[in-house]
């Protein structure tokens, strides 16, 4: 090798070296993201949101709802907070979520609070995350580490919404496809279900299952249930998805279960003699087991498709582009 090509080669393995150094890599999420920037931050979203929760306890559900909606829409990026524009198809029209999917002002109000602290550098989807934590703790739920650094879409998809969130009709098997396509396992989708312990359905949503006499429903349970839900009318009446303890998060539910006296179809076909069923069972004896699997499970499905980096943006306001 002549000197020429020596030092060539030496200038060759630099230039690669500076390449690499300035290329952007995707940023790992961080329970202390903001600790330097925003210290104060999750402080400041778990009083705004254990303020809502105590005055309408229901919202606990509807938050942890609204964090799941958004996660398998384009992954955690805050898009269904986004409102319908001439270049944005919002997620807050789609199917699952039209007068159904509540909390959006509760974010909105979280996020104005930290934007009076810290202005440009918490973004709407690590808000939503963090919502969903603390309103489980606010009704003795589990709480987690929240990984953060998340950043906000300049998107929305209705279409997506549509044909990616699970239907409360559908079977177990198209269940755990749906989860397993985002990266969950059936053990992560039964624990995550498991949230069913709190919050309300719409009639027309359980109708079917109570009037059609099945083998998979309790007799009584559906008899209880016809009272609110009449068979022609009453669509947006509701319902406590655990008859039990329906303000308190717990393990009632997968006991429900087992019991045939799970609201929804999509509740029962967990313990209806599939693949889940010894899940459910575990969970009913071990609530320790279940609340540890469902902090977990909620970690995981944070963890879908985050916009990190120079990737997406931070929203002055949740539900429009800057």
């Amino acid at each position: 090798m002549d000197f020429i090509q020596f030092f060539g080669n030496i200038f060759v393995s630099f230039s690669v070296l500076i390449l690499l150094w300035n290329t952007p890599s995707d940023a790992q999420l961080s329970p202390s993201f903001y600790s330097n920037t925003c210290p104060n931050a999750l402080t400041t979203i778990r009083t705004s949101i254990r303020q809502a929760v105590s005055r309408e306890r229901r919202m606990a559900a509807s938050l942890i709802r609204l964090h799941f909606h958004d996660c398998f829409v384009q992954g955690c990026d805050a898009s269904i907070l986004l409102d319908e524009t001439p270049s944005i198809q919002s997620e807050k029209t789609a199917f699952p979520n039209v007068n159904s999917v509540r909390g959006y002002e509760v974010i909105e109000a979280a996020k104005r609070e930290v934007e009076k602290i810290c202005p440009g550098v918490v973004s709407c989807a690590d808000i939503l995350a963090v919502a969903a934590r603390d309103a489980s703790a606010a009704v003795g739920g589990p709480s987690w580490n929240v990984n953060l650094g998340r950043r906000d879409s300049t998107t929305a998809s209705r279409s997506v919404a549509n044909t990616d969130l699970p239907s409360p009709f559908s079977d177990l098997s198209t269940l755990i496809s749906a989860f397993a396509n985002k990266g969950l396992s059936a053990r992560d989708m039964v624990a995550l279900s498991g949230s069913h312990t709190i919050g309300q359905s719409q009639c027309f949503l359980f109708r079917t299952r109570i009037y059609r006499n099945g083998t998979d429903i309790d007799a009584g349970f559906a008899s209880t249930r016809r009272r609110q839900c009449p068979s022609n009318s009453g669509d947006s009446n509701l319902a406590a998805l655990d008859l039990v303890t329906p303000n308190s998060f717990d393990n009632n539910y997968f006991k429900n279960l087992m019991q045939r006296k799970g609201l929804l179809q999509t509740d029962q076909v967990l313990f209806s003699g599939g693949s889940t069923d010894s899940i459910v069972s575990e969970y009913s004896r071990n609530p320790r087991t279940f609340l540890s699997d469902f902090g977990n499970s909620m970690i995981k499905m944070g963890d879908i498709e985050p916009l990190t980096g120079q990737n997406g943006i931070i929203r002055r306001i949740c539900s429009a582009i800057n």
